[in-house]
């Protein structure tokens, strides 16, 4: 089936674009259609509206799976079999001027330009399109006015890592001699970004956990935002690889307690996956980055934020979903670990590397057996355990009140972190070897 993408805002008119097989777009396709239309401008994402007409900014093959997954529900809702499918409709992104800003709200002003391979020879006249938002900002100057860490209490040491609209750093905190993470957010953001550092600030604000990362304070300066946390010196979990079955159960103790904490508080996480979970030399696992958190309502959801290929089959599908989508992912995440790939690429290893395109993939996830655990290398209680937290049915998954229940949980809440720190310090010294 094809797919007309319409990109919006283009000098000189909406243009209209025919993707023949729409399951081998990538994002990078879309980027360099978009260089094609408008060569000097430095275009680098584009947005889509979601259901409440707010911009969704995407970045990434897996943001671009996400806004394919959110048309194709929509129309699967709105279209009969018989209609045309409305165009789905893309902003391009240009690079911006500083515009003014002031610690009372983010603004948002965004451009739009693009196109992809056949573009419409009829072009209506239009301009380049912006808008400005502005976030409810009483509960955030709250949150702000309660620390006492400025900017000029800082020492940036390096770049940890990128995503979410920011970057974060390690930092040296002059006053106290404390190492922290800090997340350095420019102000001028899509409004879903706006909604996440809410989120998060609120989150880490209100959680006191040891299965939750440390809130330490945040300041405005200049035009950013800064969100310090504890730094975590192991890192995250997707950079190690196979991780023992001795390893992974402790890990998973601690991330059950964390999500337990969280649903306890109303809060769904929505993007559990390795790289979300930190551990530190001190043998500690924590959950990270509460950007796409959600507070729950009747325990139900519908959104299509968070990390596609984690995602419960409910979501994928665009269907209400609760906690025990978070299940699932926590099933996912511990596969991964245990076996140092995807699960799909695990069980299909010939197939998935044909499944270069997103909608396999996806397809794969909502419509194929989930994998299991091969017998005979992992423990029965663990291959149970994993089985149990991706059944495809959501109600068939353990309810959230049940997994401290579960023998594999049981077996490995023992508090011995020192099992984990041996193994952490050891990884790390392997690598530091490696690239020395």
């Amino acid at each position: 089936m094809e797919l007309v993408i319409r990109i919006s805002g283009v000098p000189g008119g909406d243009m209209d674009w025919t993707v023949q097989t729409p399951q081998q777009l990538t994002f990078q396709h879309i980027l360099d259609v978009i260089a094609r239309v408008v060569p000097h401008s430095n275009v680098a994402a584009f947005e889509y509206e979601d259901e409440e007409k707010d911009r969704i900014t995407v970045r990434t093959n897996e943001e671009m799976m996400t806004m394919i997954s959110f048309y194709y529900s929509l129309m699967k809702e709105s279209t009969s079999n018989c209609a045309a499918a409305p165009p789905l409709i893309i902003y391009p992104r240009v690079s911006k001027t500083q515009g003014k800003r002031n610690i009372h709200g983010l603004k948002v002003n965004t451009s739009s330009v693009s196109n992809v391979s056949q573009v419409s020879n009829e072009a209506k006249e239009s301009s380049i399109t912006s808008c400005s938002n502005k976030m409810e900002s009483e509960d955030i100057k709250n949150i702000l006015s309660d620390g006492s860490i400025t900017e000029s209490d800082l020492e940036l040491i390096e770049i940890l890592g990128t995503g979410n609209g920011g970057t974060v750093y390690k930092a040296y905190r002059k006053p106290n001699n404390l190492i922290m993470a800090v997340k350095v957010i420019p102000l001028d953001v899509t409004p879903q970004i706006q909604r996440q550092i809410i989120s998060e600030l609120e989150i880490l604000y209100k959680c006191n956990s040891d299965s939750i990362i440390s809130f330490f304070g945040a300041f405005f300066a200049e035009s950013r935002i800064s969100i310090c946390t504890e730094h975590m010196d192991g890192g995250s979990l997707d950079r190690f690889g196979q991780i023992p079955e001795s390893i992974v159960g402790r890990v998973a103790v601690s991330v059950v307690k964390g999500l337990q904490y969280l649903w306890g508080m109303k809060i769904m996480h929505r993007d559990v996956k390795p790289s979300n979970i930190l551990v530190n030399t001190a043998g500690q696992v924590k959950l990270c980055d509460f950007g796409v958190s959600v507070q729950l309502i009747n325990s139900i959801a519908k959104s299509y934020v968070g990390t596609n290929i984690y995602m419960a089959p409910e979501r994928l599908k665009g269907e209400e979903y609760s906690v025990h989508s978070e299940v699932w992912s926590l099933g996912v995440s511990l596969f991964e670990m245990a076996v140092g790939k995807f699960p799909y690429e695990f069980m299909n290893p010939c197939k998935f590397s044909l499944m270069s395109r997103p909608f396999d993939l996806m397809n794969q996830i909502v419509k194929e057996p989930a994998p299991v655990l091969p017998d005979g290398v992992f423990s029965d209680v663990f291959v149970n355990f994993v089985s149990k937290c991706m059944e495809k049915s959501p109600y068939c998954r353990p309810a959230p009140g049940g997994l401290l229940q579960h023998p594999f949980i049981v077996k490995h809440d023992d508090g011995n972190l020192e099992q984990i720190r041996n193994w952490i310090l050891l990884k790390l010294q392997t690598q530091h070897t490696a690239v020395s």
